[in-house]
C-alpha cells in the first residue's frame, strides 16, 4: 500500500485526520513570511554550511574509501545532511520542476554512493579505519541517523515518489530490521528518533516488519541496556520502561521523540494504555516542567527537563529541537483523541520557541531560547560555527546544528498543521492567509478562504468557496486565552468560548467572522516556581512579549525596572506598553544582602516598551527578560 497524502503523520487510527501540505496554501502574513525565508534563505543557508563544514563530503569519502582520515563533524553530523533531504522533499513536493529539485537530487546521490550492500550507511563507523557497526550505541547515534533518513524517505512517498532516496531508507530500514530485531542484537539508540520513522515507514508502505520494529525498540528500552553515565540512564530514557514512568524527564529531545514514537505506535495497535500513559506524562510536563512560551529543558549540563517547577528565566535551555519535540508530540496526541485545545500548545510554541531561532534574515540561529538575558552578548563571526549551544546572539551554525536543519523541515510542513478533517466536517487550528481545499472523509469537497492578519490583529475571515451537498460542520479552535472571542455568521454575533466553536448549515459564498481579544495581558506565574515569584509576564494573543535593553533610555537598565500591575499593559504597534518605575540598586554596595526590605519604585512612572519575544536579539546585542518584578 504505498499513500501519496502528502502529509508528515498520517496515523492508521484516530478521531481527526490530518490534511496534506497541498490541501493547504498559506499565501499572506506571518508564517508565508517565515515559509519563504525558510525557501529563500535558510535552504540555501544550510547547503552552504553543510558543504563548508565537509558533512556533505563525509559521504563522497565513505563512498571512495578515503573518509578514516578526513571525517569532519560529530557523529550524528549525517542526520542533519537527512534532516536538509526531508526539508527540501516537503518543499518540492510533487513539483518536479522546483528549483531545489536539482539540489536534492545531488545530495541524495552522493548519500547513496555511501551505502553499503547490505543497507547499512553511516560516515562515523563501519567503513576502514573505523570503530566497527554498533560499538558505541550510547553515544554513537547510528539508529539516530537512520530515523531521519528514513523520514526524509517517507517525504518523498508521501509526495507520491518512490525514487533513489527512498530505495535508500528502505534499505536502510530492512537493515535495522535484520540486525535488531527477533535474534538480533537486543539494544536501543542512546537517542531517540528511529521509533518515530519506523511507525511512520510502516503507514507509507504497509509493510509490518517496520512496525513490528518500532515496537520492539519501544519495549526493550528503559530496561538498562545502555551503559551508565554521569547523568544517569535517565538521560537516555533507559531507566525506566515507558509504560511505568509517570513524568517526562531526562534528555528533553530524547524525552519528546519517545513520546511521539510511542503514541504513533499506540494509534497503529490500538493500545489505549500506552496512549493514555503517554499522554498523561505530556500533560504533567505541560503544567509543571514548561516555560511560558512553550520551551521545554531547565539543565543546561544535559539538556533535561527538572524537577516539577524548577522554571528558572535565566537558566532556561529551551533547545529549539525540544519545542520542535513537543508541536511533535501535540499534534500526535489531537490527532488521536480529538482534543483540539492542544493546538494552543502548537501555536504557542511555534510563535515563541521555533520562530524565535532564526534571525530576521534566516541566515542565523538560536540553539537554545533563554527568557532571561543578563549581559550583553558579544557579536557572533558570520563565518565560523558557534562551539557552543547557548550562544547569547544567533549563530550562523554550530558545532552541534540540529537545530537549524529542524527549524527548516518543520516550515517546510506546516501547512499540514493548520487544519484538520473528520466525519463532522472541517476544523481550523491555526489561523494565517491562504486557502483551504480538501476532501471530506464522509464525502464531498470543501474549500475555504482564510483572510487575516493575525497575530498581528484578530480577525479571522472564513468564506466557504465550495460546501459539500450534505451536513457539515466548520470548527474554529478559541485559544484559552481569547476570553471575550465573538463569531459572526449572517449579521448574527455570538460569543466563542474555548476550546471551540462550531457553526453548521454553511454553503458556498457563506463568510464566518472570527474576532479574537488582542488586547495585551498580564500573566502571573504559579507561586511554586520559586525563580520568578513576585514577577509578571505579559502576553498579547498568542505571542509572549519581552522587554530588551535597546529601548530603554541609557541611564536604565532591565534590572533597576519593576512594573505597576495596577495599570493594565496597552497596545503598542506589534506588542505592548506597561507602566513602570525605577528601583533603588546600589552598584558600590559591598554585599549582596542586608537587613532592609528593598524599597518600592521611585522617581516618575515610565512607559516600558515591550516587543513579541520571537524578535529579540534582531537589534544587535541587548539585555532581554520575559518575567519582570513587580512594584513591592
Amino acid at each position: 500500500m504505498m499513500t501519496s497524502t502528502c502529509t508528515p503523520v498520517l496515523p492508521g487510527s484516530g478521531d481527526l485526520h490530518p490534511l496534506g501540505i497541498h490541501d493547504v496554501d498559506i499565501t499572506d502574513g506571518y508564517w508565508h513570511r517565515m515559509q519563504t525565508t525558510n525557501r529563500d534563505a535558510i535552504v540555501p543557508h544550510i547547503a552552504e554550511w553543510e558543504e563548508r563544514t565537509g558533512w556533505l563530503h563525509n559521504f563522497d569519502a565513505v563512498a571512495d574509501g578515503s573518509i578514516a582520515g578526513c571525517r569532519t563533524g560529530r557523529e550524528f553530523a549525517d542526520s542533519e545532511v537527512y534532516k536538509f533531504l526531508e526539508s527540501l522533499a516537503w518543499q518540492i513536493g510533487d513539483d518536479d520542476s522546483s528549483p531545489l529539485t536539482e539540489l536534492f537530487d545531488s545530495i541524495v546521490a552522493r548519500v547513496a554512493g555511501a551505502q553499503c550492500d547490505d543497507g547499512y550507511l553511516n560516515t562515523c563507523f563501519g567503513s576502514p579505519g573505523q570503530r566497527p557497526r554498533y560499538s558505541d550505541l550510547e553515544w554513537g547515534h547510528e539508529l539516530y541517523c537512520y530515523g531521519h533518513l528514513i523520514q526524509a524517505g517517507v517525504a518523498r512517498l508521501r509526495s507520491g515518489h518512490h525514487d533513489t532516496l527512498v530505495d535508500v531508507a528502505l534499505r536502510a530500514a530492512d537493515h535495522i530490521c535484520r540486525t535488531f530485531g527477533p535474534g538480533g542484537l537486543e539494544r536501543v539508540c542512546g537517542h531517540l528518533e528511529i521509533e518515530v520513522a519506523l511507525v511512520e515507514l510502516y503507514r507509507a508502505t504497509g509493510e509490518r516488519r517496520y512496525l513490528d520494529q518500532a515496537l520492539l525498540f519501544l519495549e526493550r528500552r528503559g530496561h538498562h541496556t545502555l551503559a551508565d553515565i554521569e547523568f544517569g540512564r535517565r538521560y537516555f530514557l533507559d531507566d525506566t520502561p515507558i509504560r511505568r514512568a509517570s513524568v517526562l524527564r531526562g534528555h528533553a529531545v530524547r524525552a519528546l521523540y519517545l513520546a511521539s514514537g510511542a503514541i504513533d505506535a499506540a494509534a497503529e495497535t490500538g493500545d489505549s494504555e500506552l496512549l493514555g500513559i503517554v499522554e498523561g506524562q505530556y500533560r504533567s510536563a505541560l503544567a509543571r516542567r514548561t516555560y511560558l512560551t512553550g520551551g521545554m529543558g531547565s539543565h543546561h549540563q544535559d539538556e533535561a527537563f527538572g524537577d516539577d517547577f524548577e522554571l528558572p528565566p535565566d537558566r532556561a535551555y529551551c533547545e529549539t529541537c525540544a519545542g520542535i519535540g513537543s508541536v511533535m508530540v501535540a499534534w500526535r496526541l489531537l490527532l488521536a483523541t480529538g482534543d483540539i485545545s492542544l493546538a494552543d500548545v502548537i501555536e504557542r510554541t511555534l510563535y515563541n520557541v521555533v520562530a524565535a531561532s532564526p534571525r530576521l534574515d534566516g541566515r542565523a540561529f538560536f540553539y537554545t531560547n533563554p527568557l532571561h538575558q543578563r549581559v550583553r552578548a558579544e557579536e557572533v563571526a558570520d563565518d565560523r560555527p558557534s562551539p557552543r549551544a547557548e550562544a547569547q546572539l544567533r549563530a550562523p551554525w554550530f558545532e552541534v546544528s540540529c537545530c537549524p536543519t529542524n527549524v527548516s523541515r518543520t516550515l517546510a510542513q506546516l501547512g499540514a498543521y493548520l487544519a484538520t478533517t473528520s466525519a463532522d466536517g472541517l476544523q481550523l487550528l491555526q489561523y494565517a492567509a491562504g486557502r483551504i481545499s480538501t476532501a471530506l472523509p464522509g464525502g464531498g469537497h470543501v474549500t475555504v478562504r482564510v483572510d487575516t492578519h493575525y497575530p498581528d490583529d484578530g480577525r479571522i475571515a472564513v468564506t466557504v468557496e465550495q460546501a459539500p451537498a450534505g451536513p457539515w460542520q466548520l470548527t474554529l479552535r478559541i485559544p484559552r486565552w481569547a476570553g471575550g472571542a465573538t463569531v459572526t455568521v449572517g449579521g448574527q454575533t455570538r460569543t466563542a468560548e474555548a476550546p471551540a466553536h462550531v457553526v453548521s448549515g454553511l454553503v458556498a459564498g457563506d463568510t464566518v467572522v472570527l474576532d479574537l481579544p488582542m488586547a495585551p495581558r498580564f500573566t502571573f506565574p504559579d507561586p511554586r516556581i520559586d525563580a520568578v515569584r513576585g514577577s509578571v509576564a505579559v502576553e498579547r494573543g498568542p505571542l509572549v512579549l519581552c522587554a530588551e535593553s535597546v529601548d530603554l533610555p541609557g541611564d536604565l537598565a532591565l534590572d533597576a525596572v519593576a512594573v505597576d500591575t495596577d495599570a493594565a499593559p496597552v497596545a503598542a504597534d506589534d506588542g505592548a506598553e506597561v507602566r513602570a518605575m525605577r528601583v533603588p540598586v546600589d552598584d558600590l554596595a559591598t554585599s549582596a544582602y542586608g537587613p532592609d526590605r528593598p524599597s518600592g519604585g521611585r522617581g516618575e512612572p515610565r512607559a516600558l516598551r515591550l516587543v513579541p519575544y520571537y524578535r529579540w536579539a534582531n537589534r544587535g546585542p541587548s539585555t532581554m527578560r520575559v518575567w519582570l518584578p513587580t512594584l513591592p
